[in-house]
Parts: structure tokens; C-alpha cells; sequence
């Protein structure tokens, strides 16, 4: 596939560019509409492709539950292993900028296959929630005070550590706009353990001398956008001793780690950085 036509989603379901226009210049790419209407299937949202663990499987315990945020009660999809006696670690699973989807929900699912406590809290709860259609999640995001989003999500911190289930270890991992609230969680209060960083917004020099947190961050090669900040970024992060690993993965787009998309996903890539973040958080968690 064209990589022009997969940017141009990008820009489109991350900014505010209406679908009729995102089409006409998707037709533009391909070279014609036919074109582009066989090719949109394979780049936009299916959640079906990106259901790597059954909502039922027996071996999880999964809920929705709620915790104070804000301005109001924080709805949060919760998964754990069915079978563990003992309290566990726990992972906060941060969204992108639609809020709680049936994606983000698989990936706590795999969160708690791998022995975590997983809560992955819908920031837009605030306005009632986040509705399936991804387009129409972009533009309540957009529309909604992102202050209180972030303060919300980031609340989970807290959530976690008050669980019974929880050994009161917390880890955040969060996908764009949640990649980069993930490493706002290491400066937050109460901070998490460890906080990992999917190909999101990086932290200002004010936030990196608040740093409390080993930090691990996934970039795609052919992100400029997010890339441009890394040589800043790591700069702020070498003078002020931050413990952290970056790892760039050549060939790949922003979302690469986003199964529902198979355009945008790389199954090497994504498969690779879940690995290192799931044995990242076993280290610092356990």
C-alpha cells in the first residue's frame, strides 16, 4: 500500500479533517475511488483483526468497573488472571485519542494473560463515554477538556494501587496520545513503577526533572512527526540521569502495534515491543 495513503489516515483519524475530504484525497492517493474503497478496508479500524485474547476466556476475570475522577466516575474495562491467590502488579492500559475501545481492552486482556492486574479506564467518561464509531471517538476527544481526560486516566494509578488485588506495583503503558500520558505517570502523584511509551508525545524539560520512573519507549521508524522530538528528548533525558530504553523500529508507521488496522500494523515490530515491555514491567514490577 501506498505509505502516502496510510499517512493520510493517520492525519486524518489524529487532527480534525472531515471523512468526506479524508476520502476524496484518499481517491487522490489510489487513483481513483475503486481504488480506494478496496484499499480503506485494509487501513481503517476493524476489531475483529485485533482480538488476540477471547473476552471470555476462562482463564481472565474481566469487569467494568468505576473509580472517582475529576468531575465524575471513571469508567475502566478491569482484567486479571481468574486463577491467581495472591495479590499481583498492575498495569494501566491508556488509550489513544478515542478513549476505551474494544482494542485497548484486548491489550489489557494480554496485560493480565502475562500475570498483571490490568485497567484500562475510558477518559472520556466524562462525556458519557466513548462511542464505537472511531470518527465520531476523535471528535468528542477533540471537543472534550483534555486536562480532565488526562487527569482522569492518570488517576488509575491510584486505583490500582488501592486494589486488594493489587501488590500496590503499578505500571502505565499507553498508544499515541496514551503513550505519551503513560510517561506522564511517571511524574504524576502518586507516580508510577514503570511507564512505557508507545509512539507518543514526549516529555517537556519541566516534566523530565520531575522524572521518578524507569522509562521504555517504542518509536516507528517512518514517524516523523513524533520522531522529530526524540534527539531533544533524549538529551533531557541523558543530563538528567533518567534510567530509560528507546527502541526504534525500522520500516514501520505510527501505530504499527495497532492490530485493527491492517495496513498500519507489523506484526514483527508490535509482536517484539510487547515482548520487551512485558519482561520491562516483570523487572521493575515484581
Amino acid at each position: 500500500m501506498d505509505p502516502k495513503l496510510v499517512n493520510l489516515y493517520n492525519d486524518y483519524i489524529h487532527g480534525d479533517m472531515p471523512r468526506r475530504s479524508f476520502l476524496r484525497r484518499a481517491a487522490e492517493i489510489a487513483g481513483g475511488v475503486a481504488a480506494a474503497s478496496a484499499l480503506l478496508p485494509m487501513i481503517e479500524t476493524n476489531y475483529a483483526w485485533g482480538q488476540q485474547v477471547d473476552p471470555k476466556d476462562e482463564n481472565l476475570l474481566t469487569a467494568y468497573e468505576t473509580y472517582e475522577g475529576t468531575v465524575s466516575q471513571v469508567k475502566a474495562y478491569v482484567a486479571r488472571p481468574a486463577v491467581a491467590k495472591t495479590p499481583l502488579p498492575g498495569v494501566l492500559v491508556i488509550h489513544e485519542n478515542r478513549g476505551l475501545n474494544a482494542h485497548i481492552e484486548d491489550v489489557a486482556r494480554r496485560a493480565a494473560l502475562a500475570g498483571f492486574v490490568a485497567v484500562a479506564p475510558d477518559g472520556l467518561s466524562y462525556v458519557g463515554g466513548a462511542p464505537e464509531d472511531q470518527e465520531a471517538a476523535r471528535d468528542k476527544f477533540r471537543e472534550a477538556d483534555t486536562t480532565i481526560i488526562t487527569a482522569d486516566v492518570i488517576g488509575g494509578v491510584g486505583y490500582l494501587r488501592s486494589r486488594d488485588d493489587c501488590t500496590g506495583k503499578v505500571g502505565s503503558v499507553g498508544f499515541c496520545y496514551g503513550g505519551g500520558v503513560s510517561l506522564l505517570c511517571s511524574v504524576a502523584e502518586p507516580a508510577a513503577d514503570a511507564s512505557v511509551c508507545f509512539y507518543g508525545r514526549a516529555l517537556g524539560a519541566e516534566d523530565v526533572a520531575r522524572v521518578q520512573t524507569p522509562l521504555m519507549m517504542h518509536y516507528a521508524g517512518s514517524d516523523e512527526r513524533i520522531n522529530a522530538g526524540i534527539p531533544d528528548f533524549r538529551k533531557l533525558l541523558d543530563d538528567k540521569g533518567v534510567s530509560y530504553s528507546l527502541n526504534m523500529y525500522p520500516g514501520t508507521g505510527h501505530g504499527f502495534h495497532n492490530d485493527t488496522s491492517q495496513a498500519r500494523y507489523d506484526e514483527a515490530a508490535a509482536s517484539l515491543a510487547w515482548k520487551r515491555t512485558l519482561a520491562f514491567f516483570q523487572h521493575y514490577l515484581a
